[in-house]
């Protein structure tokens, strides 16, 4: 085969090569086009889908609007209502603070008044509280000398008789004391006449001598104190318990009476009536 016949071969293959990427590039091409074509139709259904929705939304405004307009209307005149009541308002609650300022003012002043006089009060029981600390402390320096001023004696018993009371107002400071139950009594010759738990009956008194005879009832028993002293402590036992009791006579008012005390124990009960 000579060089003439294979030339237009090569040629031929290489047409058709060029003519299959044409019809590829075509072929893509119109795929390309079509998918362009195909978002498109849809961006433009969109578009046309907003623009209907904007159209919409425009007229809502529009009548949102005109809603609006009334209702400012509405409310501007309901204002200058209201404005005007606040004003008269305003002006009451100015008025009622002013007066509840001036009755605070006159209640501080009040309370004040009240406060100086209740410390000008105060400052007067503190000073009346000093004057009775005085009082008490002078009272218990008085009844301390009076107390020591009064003797215990040895009775007619033997026994060593507590603090004898001379009077009446030495017998109020042992009644103060406490450690002991005290009975007063004036007793008439001939007479027998209970005296705390026991009765008293006087027998004989002599003023000038200062001296007596009595006797004593007690627990069913009779006890004769005979020729004794003023001031001089009568001793006996007495009582479910036991416990020294004493009399003393103070004065002797004549041949016929006598007055004085009965000492008994705390332990030793009180009589009815008591």
């Amino acid at each position: 085969m000579s060089d003439l016949d294979t030339t237009p071969r090569t040629y031929s293959g290489a047409l058709l090569a060029v003519i299959a990427l044409a019809l590829l590039g075509a072929a893509g091409g119109l795929i390309w086009t079509y998918t362009l074509s195909s978002r498109l139709t849809h961006q433009e259904a969109a578009l046309a889908d907003a623009n209907q929705q904007n159209v919409k939304m425009a007229a809502e405004l529009r009548e949102t609007n005109a809603r609006l307009r009334v209702t400012t209307d509405e409310l501007g005149k309901s204002l200058g209502l209201t404005q005007k009541q606040l004003d008269s308002r305003a002006e009451q609650i100015i008025a009622r603070e002013d007066a509840n300022a001036q009755r605070l003012e006159a209640a501080q002043k009040q309370t004040a008044q009240r406060v100086n006089a209740v410390s000008s009060e105060v400052s007067s029981v503190k000073t009346d509280v000093g004057g009775v600390k005085t009082d008490v402390a002078k009272t218990q320096t008085d009844l301390a000398s009076a107390v020591s001023q009064m003797q215990s004696m040895r009775g007619d018993m033997g026994m060593q008789s507590g603090l004898i009371a001379r009077n009446h107002d030495e017998l109020e400071i042992l009644k103060h004391r406490g450690d002991r139950n005290y009975y007063e009594f004036t007793l008439n010759k001939g007479e027998k006449k209970p005296v705390g738990t026991v009765s008293l009956e006087l027998k004989k008194a002599d003023g000038k001598k200062s001296r007596f005879n009595l006797i004593v009832y007690a627990d069913d028993k009779r006890y004769e104190k005979k020729d004794k002293n003023v001031n001089e402590p009568l001793q006996f036992y007495a009582g479910k318990e036991p416990g020294l009791y004493e009399i003393v006579v103070n004065t002797i008012n004549s041949k016929n009476q006598v007055a004085g005390y009965l000492s008994t124990p705390k332990n030793a009960g009180v009589p009815s009536g008591h």
